[in-house]
């Protein structure tokens, strides 16, 4: 099970989450609680070990942007929570030349559209991600109001089984929204996905990770066994 601890802020919440054994940690660049910038980032990543993943989340378009922030901060990979835009892909892949890991993040609607149509809206575009051939890796997160992550808060896990038991083939989905320690093994004995990430669910406090609950968390999510 892939895991991965978002909303990183500090040097210590990094490599404690390295430390336990997560596949990858993620920095916001976006307006945000946990927002970042790719200076204090680059002085995160320069400490921690090289097998960890470095992800970077971005709301922005501009492929320019995005790869020059890349480049300063030290990131293997970038996050794009802005919807999904098939040129910004295109322009991302040829920039990066297979160079960086491209994750599509893709929204459940928690209190809005009806479970069947969200779901059927999701099946679609991860269908038009898997034709691109550049993404392998798609993130669904819920989506409550104008928030497309960070939310704390999950979406329907029970209508959108049919979703994640139907995923293209080739296409890792990343199950995220809500997670905390104490529902992490639920979500994925009832989705299974091929990743989880997690951002306040771990949180001592709002911006600080608490070692306890991120030690928990990979645990249950690594404990648990899939059919």
């Amino acid at each position: 099970m892939w895991v991965k601890i978002c909303g990183n802020t500090n040097l210590e919440d990094a490599a404690v989450a390295a430390e336990l054994g997560a596949d990858a940690v993620g920095f916001v660049f976006a307006e945000s609680k946990p927002q970042v910038t790719a200076a204090q980032v680059a002085a995160i990543t320069a400490h921690l070990p090289a097998g960890v993943e470095r992800v970077g989340v971005f709301y922005s378009h501009d492929a320019e942007e995005i790869a020059e922030t890349v480049e300063t901060a030290g990131l293997t990979a970038v996050q794009l929570h802005g919807g999904l835009d098939e040129g910004l892909l295109v322009r991302l892949s040829e920039r990066f030349g297979g160079r960086v890991t491209i994750i599509q993040t893709l929204h459940w609607t928690v209190g809005g559209e009806n479970g069947s149509a969200t779901a059927e809206h999701l099946a679609a575009e991860i269908e038009r991600v898997a034709a691109l051939g550049i993404v392998d890796r798609v993130l669904i997160d819920s989506k409550v109001g104008a928030a497309g992550g960070g939310t704390g808060v999950a979406f329907d896990w029970a209508r959108a089984r049919g979703l994640f038991a139907s995923a293209p083939r080739g296409v890792h989905l990343i199950l995220a929204g809500g997670l905390k320690p104490e529902n992490v093994a639920q979500a994925i004995a009832e989705l299974e996905p091929w990743g989880v990430d997690v951002s306040s669910g771990v949180e001592a406090t709002p911006g600080k990770k608490s070692p306890e609950r991120l030690a928990s968390f990979i645990e249950n999510a690594r404990a648990t066994v899939l059919p």
